[in-house]
């Protein structure tokens, strides 16, 4: 593209959102063009004041549509919701705009059988507006499937892929501890993880992907969720737990061909979570393992990859993609 900054425009304010407009603001090669969040604390407000920094000229709207008719952006970045349905109209909105897009919606990363009729809408929409939808992140989009298929790219076969992650919950913001539980009775977690009202979200597209592009044929796949209760009081700067209590979430997946288990996404998510961390196994040839101490900080790592993710967005051809079908993002930065 010619010499000129991306213009990109943030469509959701909530944390990750305003750590992903932050974090524009430090692009040399970036600016931001627009804002769009529906709070009506927000409507109407210099972004540069919500951010804490300078006055920036642009200020938040809750019509995208009357926005994006009369601001020329490159890329509009969504982090307003995690699961399709939800957010589907949003998407279309943003696509018939004619702008590309950058969306931390779990559930748009890989079309699983229960999304694959409205993520072929959305690709078709992409493709004759001529623009490009990506959905990233940290997890799902890059620990629990992007790295382990990025380390499958030494192997000669691999037979079966093993991933597991602990969080220490405790550390991060507000919605996350609320949408692993955190505080409630196993009985109302339970109730509220069958309406699909909370919980994590993203594990059986990370599986599907994985499968997809190892050319895995599985007979079975399962998920199961489960909370994690505190053993101890607990506190964090939100909630204090007492023995009983729900401390976050267990969310397993686990793809099966012949009866053999070749695919296992374990995540645990709760506070209090001793060894935090991430490690990838790999049984292939050669067999390798991998092991991230600590883990990958999920709120500062979510803002980067949606961040360093735009400029191949902005240069991929029409439709829905996957993090798989773009290079692999790197820090964009300038010394």
């Amino acid at each position: 593209m010619e010499n000129r900054k991306i213009r990109v425009i943030q469509y959701g304010l909530g944390p990750i959102g305003l750590a992903t407009a932050k974090l524009v603001l430090t692009k040399p090669d970036m600016e931001i063009v627009g804002a769009v969040d529906i709070a009506k604390e927000m409507v109407g407000k210099d972004l540069g004041e919500i951010l804490g920094v300078q006055a920036l000229g642009v200020h938040v709207t809750d019509n995208a549509e009357r926005l994006f008719a009369k601001v020329q952006a490159d890329v509009v970045v969504h982090t307003a919701g995690s699961r399709l349905k939800r957010v589907v109209g949003q998407v279309e909105e943003i696509l018939r705009g004619g702008k590309n897009l950058v969306s931390s919606a779990e559930e748009l990363l890989f079309a699983t059988p229960e999304n694959a009729e409205a993520a072929a809408k959305i690709d078709k929409l992409a493709r004759e507006k001529g623009v490009t939808v990506l959905g990233t992140g940290v997890n799902p989009g890059f620990v629990m499937d992007a790295l382990p298929l990025t380390l499958t790219g030494v192997c000669q076969e691999v037979r079966e892929v093993h991933v597991e992650r602990v969080v220490d919950a405790g550390t991060r913001r507000y919605p996350l501890q609320r949408k692993i539980g955190a505080g409630m009775t196993p009985e109302l977690f339970r109730e509220k993880v069958a309406e699909k009202a909370m919980g994590h979200v993203g594990l059986r597209e990370s599986l599907y992907l994985i499968a997809d592009r190892l050319h895995f044929v599985l007979d079975d796949v399962r998920e199961t969720v489960e909370p994690v209760i505190a053993e101890k009081p607990l506190k964090t700067d939100y909630f204090e737990l007492k023995p009983g209590d729900v401390a976050g979430i267990r969310n397993i997946g686990e793809g099966f061909r012949e009866g053999k288990k070749i695919v296992t996404l374990d995540l645990r998510m709760y506070i209090g979570a001793e060894n935090p961390h991430d490690s990838i196994r790999i049984v292939g040839t050669p067999d390798l393992s991998l092991r991230i101490e600590g883990g990958v900080a999920g709120d500062q790592a979510t803002a980067a990859i949606l961040v360093n993710s735009i400029p191949s967005v902005i240069a991929a051809a029409p439709g829905l993609v996957t993090v798989k079908d773009l290079p692999a993002p790197w820090c964009h930065q300038a010394f």
